[in-house]
């Protein structure tokens, strides 16, 4: 227990640090991108990628800083480009996505089967339960009849979402652009 409160202390601290904001806000740049270029299946599935950038930030800077960091970017992301309308429960789940990824990748070894488990619990408790009961209740659908095509959506993203984020968060590790082999995010040494 005492870990888990000292990841989320840890975490917070992260929010003083310039070095943390400005990796945000380039992050940030790079998700509302991805989420324009996002490929709509109906009112109830959206395909898009603008998820990594909201990964790598829990992985670097932990649980707070990443949901502070999704649920802005859920804002922004409904500013830049609006689809359907805005409903603040469906930006808590973002936020909880952003803390559950934090939970499973901050400081801790990044492996496949850790992001493959990350993204799997993520999108299970937030994508397929979360979004589709804040979509029945936005739209007046049932639960049940839109809950079939957007867990087979997730099922079919989940490893190819899982494969590429660990692709990029393992290329940002061999290029030395903040992540180390822990998943910690590194300082700059002075030269």
């Amino acid at each position: 227990m005492k870990k888990f409160v000292t990841m989320f202390t840890d975490s917070s601290k992260e929010l003083g640090s310039v070095r943390t904001l400005t990796v945000c806000a380039m992050l940030g740049a790079v998700a509302i991108v991805l989420g324009m270029l996002s490929i709509e299946i109906g009112s109830s599935i959206r395909i898009t990628f603008s998820s990594i950038p909201n990964g790598i930030v829990a992985l670097m800077f932990g649980p707070v800083v990443g949901g502070i960091f999704s649920g802005a970017l859920d804002i922004l992301k409904f500013i830049s480009k609006p689809t359907g309308a805005f409903f603040p429960p469906m930006t808590l789940v973002t936020v909880l996505a952003g803390v559950l990824y934090g939970c499973m990748l901050y400081k801790k070894p990044l492996t496949l089967w850790r992001v493959f488990f990350a993204k799997f619990t993520v999108m299970l408790i937030c994508n397929v339960i979360g979004n589709t009961f804040c979509l029945s209740a936005l739209y007046g659908e049932a639960f049940l009849v839109l809950l079939p095509a957007r867990a087979l959506k997730n099922l079919i993203m989940w490893p190819i979402d899982s494969i590429l984020f660990y692709m990029v968060a393992k290329a940002l590790e061999g290029i030395g652009l903040g992540i180390t082999k822990r998943g910690m995010a590194k300082r700059p040494e002075n030269n």
